[in-house]
């Protein structure tokens, strides 16, 4: 599969690898409250593709975004 040349990088947890050839990355942002200056986290999901079947929950990976290879996956995890 062709990655594009402005690709995004993404690095998170997988939190759910029940689907086949399929893992749930999630996804952590650190940002800061524009009006009361606190620091909190936003978490977002991200399904990806997992060719191998080889990633488990909890693993900390790597995800490029790709073309999109079905509704809702447009990720593919490149590293552990």
């Amino acid at each position: 599969m062709s990655t594009k040349t402005n690709t995004k990088t993404l690095r998170g947890t997988v939190v759910s690898d029940k689907m086949d050839k399929t893992v749930v990355v999630e996804v952590g942002r650190f940002v800061k409250h524009p009006k009361y200056k606190k620091f909190y986290t936003i978490s977002k999901k991200y399904h990806a593709h997992d060719e191998n079947n080889q990633y488990k929950i909890g693993d900390e990976v790597e995800i490029v975004e790709t073309n999109p290879i079905s509704k809702k996956k447009t990720f593919i995890v490149v590293e552990k």
